[in-house]
């Protein structure tokens, strides 16, 4: 049969399984083996490289220029050993992705001969172009000149034979060009602010650090199938497909026995991933079919962050060698769960204490509810900004589902601790805000009860939910890199720990205690931040209704939860914690807008050219072979018979040819919507023009092409069917 979908089809179910071949080593002796990590830099290092290597990344010094000559030595003679031919400088662009550029170590001699060089220079810098990047009008295509200079905190690693380094990267003039160089300043800032509330309860604490646990979710699709799906080769996601009778809904895949292929491919990527370092630890099957996840064991937030873009490459990298594509996209099938990333973000200090963890005395509960309440009053004064963190056109389709947390920012906590902090707001009811001083103002409070560990349930619809000793930011959509949120949260939480230090401090200056005064800003910004807490179900109509009462926003449209980021209030918030200058923060709108735009407009010409030169000819060709059909039975059949026989299929050949009318209507009205759009020149009018007159038209369009599918022959349809992307192995 010539049809496409069925060679397909044959080819995935005919394929063997890959068998994978494990070291004779346990995982621990392997893990690791190929990042430059501190064993190796005691073996390859001096000493004085290696006691300098370490201030920076414990201390945030910087190091002489002289000491990265021994450095590179150090890294050059460990890679050559590991079988490296190349290096390059791994950097984090606003692209989302990852960039390198590969330079050989050997260098020409004479006599025709070569040898390894790598120095100290190129090392800590290079000089990729810095033109072809997005960068929101920053660099102009004449003004190419970009840096990209070393990141000692996350170490260099060894992919396909090249000495990988993490760098950030910078523009000629100085603003940042990527996602690391504003994440490492957040972290700073909340590393300087988190330690100088700290000293209210421990002098030993001399440095705060965030820790994050991503959990990754994905599909899996057969290769051959996904080939002959242009939408899912172009966007990522499926433009067209009716639900299969069976996916979800008997929930026998959420925790299920993982299928023997999947489990060969897991085993692959984890043997990949543990050899580089990544601490993948969890693998399961997820809720919707052929969708799965894995998770590490929490890291550091800027090498997590560096760990998760490595892991995103090795899922693709090893799906494609048992025969998978990897789909991140956040919704790729419509009708069944899509896809997040949660991001699982705590506080952790020098002294091996997480700031999120309740303690067993009132001081340790003092310190814990301290940074409880200042993260909820950031979340709360800044939501808007989480909002459009986590914006995207993917993000769009699965924010609100019955399976991820709405457009609305809220914050679950839970009922013992939600009962805790209403206990401590209505304290001064029974206590004057005048009272002796000398008294203790709340000298009549409860004392806060031992919380135990587990003192929540979990709220799996909640956007950002507290689970135990963490916050989990389940908003973040699968296919994002995990930096923007992780920028915003822990420069968010930097500042208000910063204005709760000074509000604090104020207090103790007018001779208040300070537990005194501690608990008096506490209670203050509990019942300013009361509105954004909720313990319900947020998928419900009725979250909706009480948010609208709350004042919360529900910002449902990438477009318009970008504008967060340019307010004078981002602004002034980014700007006074010297993550981003008010020109970096416009041009990221600007790149977010325009790939927004872009996204929207393959989408719309994938789609117009799948409906238009593939469903639409099938419909008349299938329509044509009926029409033969009624007339063939005229000719043999009285006209009683011919009467009774052939009214179902003229019912069909109408049904068919009223579809084949809508879609060619929308696609018509799509495409001069979309030919407006096009006209507009300024980034935000544009985005909303395809936000708002041409993404529409994808499900007009959609729901007439889906009828076609269950009416036309099964032999005769182009694309492969739900059934079999989402049930072939």
């Amino acid at each position: 049969m010539d049809n496409i979908r069925f060679k397909a089809l044959a080819f995935a179910i005919s394929r063997p399984g890959r068998s994978v071949k494990f070291p004779d080593q346990k995982a621990s002796e392997y893990f690791g083996e190929l990042t430059f990590n501190r064993a190796a830099m005691r073996e390859y290092l001096t000493e004085e490289a290696y006691n300098q290597v370490m201030n920076s990344i414990e201390k945030g010094k910087k190091i002489d220029r002289k000491i990265a000559d021994q450095v590179a030595a150090g890294i050059k003679a460990w890679a050559i050993s590991k079988g490296a031919t190349h290096y390059t400088h791994w950097f984090l662009p606003l692209t989302g992705a990852t960039a390198e550029k590969h330079d050989a170590f050997v260098d020409p001699v004479e006599g025709g001969q070569g040898i390894e060089k790598f120095r100290g220079s190129e090392l800590t810098q290079q000089e990729p172009d810095a033109s072809s990047f997005p960068s929101g009008g920053i660099r102009s295509t004449f003004e190419a000149r970009g840096y990209t200079a070393w990141d000692p905190t996350s170490p260099a690693f060894i992919m396909d034979r090249t000495l990988c380094i993490p760098t950030v990267f910078v523009s000629y003039t100085g603003e940042a060009l990527d996602y690391k160089t504003p994440l490492l300043k957040a972290i700073w800032s909340i590393d300087k602010a988190a330690v100088d509330v700290c000293r209210y309860f421990d002098n030993n604490i001399t440095k705060v650090f965030p820790t994050l646990g991503w959990e990754q979710e994905y599909f899996l699709v057969d290769n051959a199938l996904y080939l002959a799906r242009p939408d899912l080769v172009l966007t990522g996601r499926t433009l067209f497909g009716h639900s299969s009778a069976k996916d979800q809904q008997l929930e026998d895949h959420y925790f299920g026995t993982i299928p023997q292929r999947v489990l060969a491919f897991m085993q692959e990527f984890e043997l990949e991933a543990h050899r580089l370092g990544i601490p993948v630890k969890t693998r399961h099957n997820e809720v919707a079919p052929n969708q799965f996840e894995c998770a590490p064991v929490y890291e550091e937030v800027n090498l997590s962050i560096d760990h998760n873009q490595l892991m995103m490459h090795l899922l693709d990298k090893v799906a494609k060698r048992h025969d998978f594509t990897v789909l991140l996209h956040e919704k790729p099938f419509s009708g069944i769960n899509g896809s997040g990333k949660h991001n699982n973000w705590s506080l952790a200090t020098n002294t091996r204490e997480n700031l999120l963890s309740p303690g067993k005395t009132f001081k340790a509960n003092l310190r814990f509810l301290t940074f409880l309440v200042n993260i909820i009053k950031a979340v709360n004064d800044h939501a808007e900004l989480i909002r459009a963190i986590i914006a995207s056109p993917g993000n769009d389709h699965r924010l609100g589902g019955n399976e991820a947390p709405p457009a609305i920012i809220s914050v679950f906590i839970g009922s013992q601790l939600t009962l805790m902090l209403d206990v401590i707001s209505k304290a001064d009811k029974h206590i004057s805000i005048n009272a002796n001083i000398d008294n203790g103002l709340l000298k009549n409070l409860p004392k806060i009860p031992e919380i135990l560990l587990d003192n929540t349930d979990r709220n799996r619809t909640s956007p950002f939910a507290f689970t135990g000793n963490k916050f989990e930011f389940r908003a973040v959509g699968s296919a994002q890199t995990c930096a923007p949120p992780m920028i915003v949260l822990n420069l968010i939480v930097a500042d208000q720990l910063r204005q709760f230090k000074k509000e604090v401090d104020a207090l103790i200056l007018k001779k208040v205690t300070k537990e005194d005064a501690l608990f008096q800003v506490i209670k203050r910004y509990i019942r300013e931040s009361r509105k954004i807490l909720f313990e319900g179900n947020n998928y419900s109509q009725e979250w909706e209704e009480e948010a609208l009462k709350r004042g919360l926003s529900n910002i449902k449209a990438t477009p318009e939860a970008l504008k967060a980021f340019i307010t004078k209030k981002s602004v002034d918030l980014f700007e006074r914690n010297n993550v981003l200058t008010k020109r970096e923060l416009i041009a990221r709108h600007e790149i977010r807008l325009e790939n927004y735009t872009k996204k929207i407009q393959i989408e719309s010409r994938v789609l117009g050219d799948l409906a238009g030169n593939h469903i639409i000819p099938v419909a008349i060709r299938y329509q044509n072979t009926l029409i033969e059909n009624v007339k063939g039975l005229k000719q043999v059949l009285d006209l009683k018979t011919y009467g009774k026989l052939s009214q179902n299929q003229m019912d069909s050949i109408t049904e068919i040819s009223e579809h084949i009318d809508k879609i060619k209507t929308f696609l018509n009205e799509m495409i001069e919507a979309r030919k407006g759009a096009n006209r507009i020149q300024e980034a935000e009018e544009k985005a909303f023009a395809y936000s708002d007159t041409v993404l529409p038209y994808f499900e007009k369009i959609r729901y007439h092409a889906d009828k076609l599918e269950l009416l036309i022959d099964d032999e005769l349809w182009p694309l492969p069917k739900y059934r079999e992307l989402l049930f072939t192995r």
